[in-house]
């Protein structure tokens, strides 16, 4: 097993101390403040308040990777050192938000950090790694199988000195929050390049260009993930600047698979700390309610499931870590296979871990009394997010054929 740095462990020790003082006692408040808000995609108060309270205790930016430890105050952190981090976070499912280190926003302050020019990142990195705003990654089309990105036909043509996009995207996360200001849009520039990998463009269009549309806010399993949310847009002859273009025109596609790793593990990572604390919950409910005359921990059934969980609980883990550490090691491309096998692995093992823990806790745990409704749908959500299962395990089956079919087996010997 590998050891978590000095850095990381104190870090670990600083958040957890921050979320039982400050995250967990105000759960209450933030539903309380969604709920009464007049509109449910503003900033909450209560959420302003906790940044700075995360700013000043130097909780800020953590998924900031060493590569790029100019952009945060901690001197970056792998991802092997910021997988526990990211679990902390994951018991509460708006918390990330808190310490700047939230979906889609991460990706996409890498996607800068890594693919912008100098100009556009001094123009958008320094609002996005304050806080003060927020951004969105467009690529979901609702017409096409976009499963396979190839297939995206917004179409982003050139005229004059403007980039000029026009189609529909959906399933846009922080597109309805009003403290998103950018999107990062990907579109097909040159549909006829024969090279299928070369027909998309990446762009960055400030939010209120004219001709974009929210359309309407979208929901999963009910819901909506305010005030961060979900939405269909429309992007009509909207005209932005040239210069707009990331890493140059035909190369989105590479940006969106350089995007999309990190990414994918963050939400593993987040997953685990929600499956974590559904079993404490279960465990808890389960010695403390009686049936037939006994506790409930004490039924065979019971204790199957909480022994079920926590073993799935710490095989996820430990999946997590081991893909991490080969990132850190051999770089997000060499990674590519251990990253499919936890993405297409640890969403449906924690939304069935989820399930066992609300069933232990009857009609209740479907509520919003706790959390586990919502984390049941987070988890489901990310077998869809940053690409369906099935894609990855279809190319992970793949990878694996191709690595093992010319493996000669040794042959018995022949008995004379």
């Amino acid at each position: 097993m590998h050891t978590f740095s000095e850095k990381s462990l104190r870090l670990q020790a600083e958040l957890s101390a921050f979320m039982d003082e400050y995250i967990y006692p105000n759960e209450k408040a933030y539903a309380e403040q969604l709920h009464q808000a007049e509109n449910r995609f503003a900033p909450l108060p209560l959420m302003d308040s906790l940044k700075e309270k995360a700013k000043s205790k130097g909780l800020w930016n953590l998924f900031v990777p060493e590569s790029h430890n100019q952009h945060c105050n901690h001197g970056g952190l792998n991802n092997y050192d910021y997988a526990p981090l990211a679990e902390m976070m994951g018991r509460v499912t708006w918390s990330p938000e808190v310490f700047n280190c939230n979906a889609p926003d991460t990706g996409n302050m890498e996607v800068l950090m890594n693919y912008a020019s100098a100009e556009q990142q001094s123009q958008w990195l320094p609002p996005l790694l304050n806080g003060e705003i927020r951004s969105s990654y467009a690529m979901t089309e609702p017409q096409v199988a976009s499963s396979d990105a190839t297939n995206i036909e917004l179409r982003i043509e050139k005229q004059g000195d403007n980039w000029v996009l026009n189609g529909r995207k959906w399933f846009i996360t922080g597109a309805m929050y009003e403290r998103t200001k950018l999107f990062i849009v990907m579109g097909k520039s040159d549909p006829e390049n024969p090279n299928r990998h070369k027909q998309q463009t990446q762009v960055l269009v400030p939010k209120d260009t004219h001709g974009i549309q929210l359309i309407r806010p979208l929901t999963t399993l009910g819901y909506d993930d305010a005030p961060i949310g979900h939405a269909e847009i429309v992007f009509d002859n909207v005209r932005v600047p040239l210069n707009n273009v990331l890493l140059g025109e035909g190369r989105g596609f590479e940006i969106a698979q350089g995007r999309l790793g990190p990414g994918r593990m963050h939400h593993c990572m987040r997953l685990i700390g929600a499956a974590q604390r559904s079993l404490e919950l279960a465990c808890q409910r389960a010695a403390s309610r009686t049936t037939f005359g006994r506790p409930l921990s004490k039924h065979q059934s019971v204790r199957e499931d909480i022994s079920k969980s926590f073993s799935e609980i710490e095989m996820a883990r430990l999946l997590v870590l081991k893909t991490s550490h080969k990132m850190d090691q051999h770089g997000v491309p060499a990674s590519v296979d251990m990253i499919a096998a936890t993405k297409t692995t640890v969403p449906r093992l924690v939304q069935n871990i989820i399930d066992r823990c609300m069933q232990i806790h009857g009609a209740g745990g479907l509520t919003e009394d706790y959390f586990m409704a919502e984390a049941f749908n987070y988890a489901r959500w990310c077998r869809q997010a940053d690409g369906p299962d099935q894609v990855h395990q279809m190319a992970l089956g793949k990878k694996v054929i191709d690595r093992f079919s010319d493996v000669q087996a040794p042959q018995p010997e022949q008995v004379s």
